[in-house]
């Protein structure tokens, strides 16, 4: 920590250099995963079937090759050095969508998997080396830090989908991979200055007889409670991103965008940017929230906030599911405010879970196994988006508010449960809030 220089406002100056990497990543990602499933039912021809099944082995892949790039990262090249093969591979991925081919499609693809792989896991785990293991300003570390996330994401649907939409599909796919290049050539240039040696070396570090300490019974609770959340996390996830599929699917079929002033409908994907904007918003609210929380001594825990973000999802769903019956019965569209009531609340579930979990894997992980832990987190999200890309891909066969059930009763069930079992994932943490 001592070779990290610290901003005006006590933080390290590197975690700004990360949040704005991180940013323009997230540009570029959420820019591509806007146009993805319009760009395939409507350029490719796919069938929503096949187009939703593309969808959830995409989504869902970028999230499970962050387990091996965190290994590799661990035991080889270290976070930094993996950090910046991700980039280049991404931007590789990003400019390879801009060709009209089957192959560059499938190729580019693999590149943004892989290159995700290194990249996602090794920017989360260097943020959180910037931070003494017991330092306070952690959690509020990874909020600011997520809302560089949600900045790029913001952004990205208006600028790639607008012009993948109005313009050319591969003009918006080739705007999300100058996105890339910028954070690439933003940490190239900030990491030796401002980053110090965090993230420089691999953690792991083998002794004379090759044999690391064993796990002590207490990092071992810490681990199962790592993998314990893991599991409640994947019926968020897979709930959650059905946004990019059949929620867009429904705000492109379903919902009425017109504006009736300018007598113009706007694009589709600019439904993407709603979450992100509400992220942007409320972030710093639930920042203050837990902070005077803290105080009164009233926090609640990460796993009982974790099972609030679940509950609220389940709200937004059972939302879809009046705005799916109203369309089932009248074959028409309804009002922009189903969608928009739907994602306030899949946006506050969020903001209970997704920050507060990357900053929990960073506190319950053992040094030596942070980035691969990490990695692990994120199958999670493998799985639910595999999952939810399957279920999309049942969205034109199914009764608008039957198909909307299957998440209510998925992340309901999942909140009720994890309720049930807090105390003693709090006892496994042994005393990490």
């Amino acid at each position: 920590m001592s070779s990290v220089a610290l901003a005006g406002n006590g933080h390290p100056k590197g975690l700004y250099l990360l949040f704005f990497v991180e940013m323009w990543e997230r540009f570029s990602y959420y820019g591509m995963r806007a146009l993805l499933v319009l760009y395939m039912t409507k350029e490719l021809m796919f069938s929503t079937e096949k187009a939703g099944t593309v969808y959830g082995w995409y989504t869902g892949l970028v999230y499970l090759t962050p387990l091996l790039g965190g290994y590799i990262a661990d035991r080889y090249l270290g976070a930094r050095k993996s950090i910046l093969v991700g980039g280049t591979l991404m931007a590789l991925g990003h400019f390879s969508m801009a060709f009209s081919s089957m192959f560059f499609f499938y190729a580019a693809l693999t590149l943004l998997i892989f290159g995700n792989g290194f990249f996602k896991p090794n920017i989360s785990t260097t943020v959180g080396k910037l931070y003494g293991k017991d330092d306070p300003r952690r959690d509020g570390g990874f909020t600011i830090f997520y809302m560089g996330i949600n900045l790029g994401a913001f952004f990205s649907p208006l600028v790639c989908g607008t012009l993948g939409e109005r313009v050319g599909w591969h003009f918006g796919f080739a705007a999300a991979g100058v996105g890339m290049v910028a954070g690439l050539l933003l940490y190239m240039w900030g990491q030796k200055r401002y980053l110090g040696d965090a993230g420089l070396r691999p953690e792991y570090q083998p002794t004379k007889d090759h044999h690391q300490t064993p796990l002590t019974t207490e990092e071992k609770h810490r681990i199962a409670v790592i993998f314990i959340l893991v599991f409640f996390v994947l019926f968020f996830w897979m709930s959650f991103e059905q946004a990019g599929s059949s929620l867009t699917l429904f705000a492109e079929h379903s919902t009425d965008r017109m504006i009736p002033l300018l007598g113009w409908e706007f694009p589709t994907s600019w439904f993407q940017s709603v979450n992100p904007f509400l992220i942007f918003v409320m972030a710093p609210l639930f920042s203050m929230v837990w902070v005077r929380m803290a105080k009164a001594n009233i926090e609640p825990s990460t796993p009982m906030k974790m099972a609030w973000g679940l509950a609220f999802l389940a709200v937004s769903f059972v939302i879809m599911v009046f705005a799916g019956l109203i369309v089932d019965k009248t074959m028409g569209r309804v009002g922009l405010l189903w969608l928009l009531g739907s994602y306030f609340f899949a946006t506050v579930g969020e903001l209970c879970l997704s920050p507060i979990g990357l900053s929990l894997v960073t506190k319950l992980s053992p040094a030596r196994f942070g980035s691969l832990l990490m990695g692990t987190w994120f199958v999670s999200s493998f799985l639910a988006n595999l999952v939810g890309g399957l279920l999309a891909g049942n969205y034109d066969a199914m009764n608008k508010g039957t198909f909307f059930m299957i998440p209510v009763a998925t992340s309901g069930g999942a909140a009720l449960l994890l309720f049930l079992i807090v105390k003693p994932l709090r006892k496994w943490m042994h005393g990490v809030h």
